[in-house]
């Protein structure tokens, strides 16, 4: 399905997070121009976070603010997702000093995924189903560094 244009930046976003999802599994193949080993991975994830997910997560809670009150479905929703931020930043954050690293990263890499595919199959279809233009453009014009 095509994604609303207010919301196609984070979903296009959301494509490069993916692959780092997978990447972090265990069972992750090779991906062409990403590490393979494991320090390799951390270290790929600790900077693809800082550089881009913790921007991404701002600009996500900066549009939910925009969609706060339209319907108590959708406010569960965004309650939901927030809560999968708080957890995604502490994982994170916690990344590089772990004593099992292998398991922790592929922890990281299916909890991202959850959240990715969470939003995108839920959240924004719902949000594109509820709220009304006006304030998918205000969602556009948020985006549109």
């Amino acid at each position: 399905m095509k994604r609303h244009k207010s919301l196609a930046p984070l979903s296009r976003e959301h494509h490069t997070a993916l692959l780092l999802a997978q990447m972090l599994k265990k069972s992750a193949p090779a991906y062409k121009g990403m590490p393979t080993d494991t320090e390799g991975k951390i270290l790929y994830a600790a900077e693809f976070y800082s550089i881009h997910l913790i921007t991404h997560f701002t600009d996500e809670e900066k549009v939910f603010k925009k969609l706060k009150g339209i319907s108590s479905l959708l406010d569960t929703a965004i309650k939901e997702i927030k809560a999968d931020h708080v957890l995604l930043r502490k994982l994170f954050e916690g990344i590089s000093n772990q004593q099992d690293p292998i398991t922790y990263s592929d922890t990281l890499g299916h909890s991202l995924e959850t959240h990715i595919r969470k939003e995108e199959r839920e959240l924004f279809p719902l949000i594109e189903q509820l709220a009304d233009e006006t304030t998918l453009a205000s969602i556009a014009q948020l985006l549109n560094h």
